[in-house]
């Protein structure tokens, strides 16, 4: 059964909650994209007074530019692939401490139409959140139904949501 579709102003919804939540807690965010290639930034700049709270967004969408400018290891990459746990735990590590921000995101995926394998049909997604000071991320897999926009659009929508859950469980602390 595929998802129902996530349309513009679901994101915006999101990525404005978002804002509300980092502004309130005086925080910034930046995100490490690589299938998403920079849309889950776009949405959260879409809001108006986002350079309040937005740092900057990587996008990493080679192997090349995720050891280059996030840190990620080449023998990570070579073990597991672009598309794994180990993968986006090291991309959002590195995106909290090269921007120096107190939240960040970070997708890597296959969106399709091409690119998948046997354990990693079209559609599988693993996302990472992390927050200082507790820089241990929280990964998950989805695998996400539909075509191209509509996976990558579901993958904006949940890196939104694990944003808002982190920053849910920080005022919690």
């Amino acid at each position: 059964m595929a998802a129902p579709p996530v349309a513009d102003a679901d994101l915006y919804e999101l990525a404005e909650r978002a804002g509300r939540a980092l502004r309130a807690a005086h925080w910034r965010i930046a995100t490490a994209e690589s299938c998403t290639a920079g849309w889950i930034a776009k949405a959260l700049t879409d809001v108006p007074g986002s350079s309040q709270w937005f740092e900057c967004g990587y996008v990493t969408y080679s192997n090349a530019a995720k050891v280059r400018d996030l840190g990620v290891s080449e023998r990570t990459l070579a073990t597991h692939g672009a598309v794994s746990e180990a993968a986006v735990r090291q991309m959002v590590q590195g995106a909290l401490r090269i921007s120096g921000t107190q939240l960040a995101v970070a997708v890597s995926g296959i969106a399709g139409p091409d690119g998948a394998t046997p354990d990693k049909p079209i559609g599988t997604v693993w996302l990472a959140v992390a927050a200082q000071p507790w820089p241990d991320p929280r990964c998950v897999v989805r695998r996400f139904t539909g075509d191209r926009d509509a996976v990558r659009r579901q993958t904006v929508a949940h890196a939104l949501q694990l944003a808002l859950t982190a920053l849910g469980a920080a005022e919690a602390r």
